[in-house]
């Protein structure tokens, strides 16, 4: 039975390397848009911005072939025929399956405004558009980042003593999205300290230029402010366009059950492409993290090497580096009604704990791993920690992890 996977970010390389550590024996078949070996995503709008490139591929060209895994680069998948089980190429070409994977990711948020098509208007999604970015940061002298959400914020650390920056934030706090309001609070001033400035309730109406360039933002409220490089990072949209015009269900994202799978039961999708229900929420969820994208695509692999159906339900965590502030997020804050401090945040090393109903759901450890870990550790197991208890003097949750794990 041969598995097709559509997408060869880390989510889909995930699943052909896990597919082949499981011990599945049939063809696999890698296919990916873009011409690169598939890579890391995360470094794009940090360490690559200061040259390091060579770190990005996932794996070496050379694990592909010796897995018998056959790669596909540079090519786009336009069409999925669930009837006849093919996958169909701009060219014509056709390729059948058996089981297929579906790991298109998402793309950014466009914002349909004037000027977006001028020199100098970038995005950050993919190795072009980083590379793009990099090449204009040694004469950039003003840059607008348009969103206040990780990448923005980590770009704004990339450019800050070396650029005027400004920070576009279309609601009235950073990050409003994945982390609570005192952890948003702490990084606002954080970034303001190190010079950013940050506009929040501002939305971009017009990018104004001379001679194709991009030299400045124009705001609903009409004020104008220059750059000659404007970053856009106001979220993404899902790739759920061929799902949608092979009859799968999509909203969103593409609707899959517990078990990862579409309505149809010989595809599966993964990743930031995906929606699926969150035993932890209680709730359909959509998640962008390097954790959800390996973890999902391990368990498709076990699944279809197996036949063994199961439920997917990994913890899910995050982490966003901004210069010298390092946040890493256990669980998911959504829905919680009260928050706790440990640590000391004067120190930029404290925990933010995220309650609903009185019992842990989520933890933000901000320069602060082992908290992270443990959080980590006590979420997974469907551990939690009373509000009552955590908000003890003297609380540690490491230590509570420690003397609360069973034996």
């Amino acid at each position: 039975m041969t598995a097709v996977i559509v997408g060869a970010g880390q989510a889909g390389a995930q699943t052909a390397a896990a597919l082949r550590r499981e011990g599945y024996a049939e063809p696999v078949v890698l296919i990916g848009a873009e011409p690169e070996l598939p890579y890391q995503r995360p470094p794009l709008s940090k360490s690559f911005l200061e040259g390091d490139e060579a770190a990005l591929p996932l794996r070496a060209k050379s694990f592909y072939a010796d897995n018998g895994i056959e790669l596909v680069t540079g090519e786009r998948v336009t069409a999925i025929d669930r009837e006849g089980r093919t996958v169909g190429f701009g060219d014509g070409r056709r390729l059948g399956w058996e089981r297929l994977v579906l790991a298109t990711g998402a793309r950014p948020r466009r914002l349909g405004i004037p000027g977006e098509e001028l020199a100098g208007v970038c995005m950050l999604r993919d190795l072009a558009d980083a590379r793009e970015i990099r090449s204009r940061m040694a004469a950039t002298e003003a840059v607008v980042i348009i969103g206040g959400g990780f990448i923005g914020l980590e770009l704004a650390a990339a450019f800050s003593g070396r650029a005027e920056v400004v920070v576009f934030e279309a609601t009235d706090r950073l990050m409003g999205r994945a982390v609570t309001a005192d952890m948003s609070a702490h990084f606002a001033r954080a970034h303001a300290e190190s010079g950013v400035v940050l506009r929040f309730a501002h939305l971009a109406a017009e990018f104004i230029g001379r001679d194709g360039r991009v030299t400045g933002v124009r705001t609903t409220d009409g004020r104008t402010f220059p750059a000659d490089l404007v970053v856009i990072g106001a979220g993404v949209l899902p790739r759920d366009e061929l799902a949608r015009d092979c009859g799968l269900a999509a909203d969103n994202g593409i609707l899959v059950d517990a078990t990862l799978r579409t309505c149809d039961p010989a595809v599966f999708a993964i990743g930031d492409c995906a929606r699926f229900p969150s035993a932890r929420t209680g709730s359909s969820v959509r998640l962008e993290s390097v954790q959800n994208a390996l973890d999902q695509g391990q368990h498709v692999a076990k699944q279809i090497t197996s036949g063994i159906v199961g439920e997917y339900r990994s913890l899910p965590w995050f982490w966003s580096h901004q210069s010298d502030l390092k946040l890493q997020i256990a669980g998911l804050a959504d829905g919680h009604d009260r928050t706790h401090l440990i640590g000391d945040p004067g120190e930029g090393k404290f925990s933010v704990l995220a309650f609903r109903r009185g019992e842990l759901v989520a933890v933000e450890s901000l320069n602060r791993p082992s908290d992270h870990m443990a959080a980590r550790r006590l979420l997974a197991a469907g551990r939690t920690v009373p509000f009552d208890e955590a908000t003890k003097p003297g609380f540690d949750l490491r230590a509570y992890q420690r003397r609360t794990q069973p034996s």
